[in-house]
Order: structure tokens, then C-alpha cells, then sequence
């Protein structure tokens, strides 16, 4: 009976949580505000994800007799860095080598200049290389750390699962380069319109 009723609490203590970390994040977004009050001040939300030559088959309609996709287990990689504007649908994506501290930077560097006009919030979860030490922030970026495992909290999760329905599907890529090259024509096919209607989440419009 009392391991049923810690596992029925559960949610509730997460939710507790989630809530408590949504307040935070209301105020945080205010005091941005308050402190930059001539400047267009946008929350953004950042995430890594990693594509590669290993592919995972998904149903597809094919013609009768046609042979299956193989699945390729070579562990080569790149590794997309991502902030989308879900009130917007505004986004910017850099395809890095390696996630690290240094790939980090630029990324931070490239997306202050982009938006070099406005204060972004950019929520992010608590990777090591979001907390290094050596973790160099634009003056116009203020960081903000969700909970550990809450995706939920990340909408930008579910632009990577986009990316690899239109891009990656039951795709062989022969090299590297091939993945680089359709990872980035996937990314700009993406519009401001898809990602809004992705990642547009109640909880997030209700803070404007």
C-alpha cells in the first residue's frame, strides 16, 4: 500500500515542481523586463540533439516485394544546436562538430548577434557544458535552468522529433557530409509558422 501511494504522489510532487519552476521563470522574464525597458525582451528555448549514421526504420507504405530499409549502426555524428521563440516561432540552428563547452560559446556568440537588439531569455536544461565554468554568456543572453528530466518543459523537443520525421525517415547516409547536408536543408525547410504551431505551448504564450 505505501509503495502504491509514493507512485500515485509522484506526479503531484512533479507538478508541484513544474509549477513552482514556471513561477520562477514568470519572474525572471519580468525582471529582464524591468531591468531593459526600451529593448524587445523574447524567451527562447535551447537544446542539443545528435544525428548521425545510425538510422532506426519506421513503418512506411512500400510496394509488394520491395526489401526493407537496413538499419546502419555506424557511430558517426553531428550535433545540432537549437533556441526557438515558441511566441514567435522565430529560430536559430548551428550544426556543430562536438557538444562541449566550446561548440556552446559559439553558438551563444552567433545567437546574441542574430537577435543583437533584443534580451533573450534562453531556458535550457543542466548540461554539463550549459554550466561549465568556462561558459562565456552574451551580455544580451540571461540563462534559465529547467529541472532534470522534464522535457516537457523544453518544446524545442519536439522540433528534433520534426527534423527527423522529415529528414531522416528510413534515410542510408553513405558519409557524414550526407547527413550535414540533409540535417541543414531539413532545418531551413522549417518555418516560423511550423515552429510556432509545434512549440507554441499555453503555458508559454500565457507569459505575453
Amino acid at each position: 500500500m505505501a509503495e502504491n501511494q509514493a507512485a500515485a504522489e509522484a506526479p503531484e510532487e512533479g507538478e508541484r515542481r513544474r509549477n513552482s519552476r514556471l513561477k520562477k521563470i514568470n519572474e525572471k522574464l519580468e525582471e529582464t523586463r524591468l531591468a531593459n525597458p526600451n529593448k524587445h525582451v523574447r524567451i527562447m528555448f535551447e537544446d542539443e540533439a545528435g544525428f548521425g549514421r545510425i538510422n532506426v526504420p519506421k513503418y512506411c507504405w512500400t510496394g509488394s516485394g520491395r526489401p526493407s530499409v537496413p538499419c546502419h549502426h555506424i557511430r558517426e555524428y553531428q550535433y545540432a544546436f537549437g533556441a526557438v521563440d515558441p511566441c514567435s516561432g522565430d529560430h536559430y540552428f548551428l550544426v556543430m562538430p562536438w557538444c562541449n563547452t566550446q561548440c556552446m560559446n559559439m553558438f551563444l556568440k552567433k545567437l546574441s548577434k542574430q537577435y543583437k537588439n533584443d534580451e533573450i531569455l534562453l531556458i535550457c536544461d543542466g548540461a554539463a557544458w550549459h554550466k561549465s565554468g568556462i561558459l562565456s554568456v552574451p551580455k544580451n543572453i540571461h540563462l534559465f535552468y529547467i529541472p532534470p528530466y522534464t522535457p516537457e518543459m523544453n518544446p524545442i523537443e519536439q522540433i528534433w522529433r520534426e527534423i527527423r520525421t522529415r529528414g531522416f525517415k528510413n534515410e542510408v547516409f553513405h558519409t557524414l557530409e550526407d547527413v550535414v547536408h540533409r540535417l541543414s536543408d531539413t532545418i531551413r525547410s522549417l518555418t516560423n509558422e511550423v515552429v510556432q504551431s509545434i512549440t507554441g505551448r499555453d503555458w508559454i504564450l500565457s507569459l505575453f
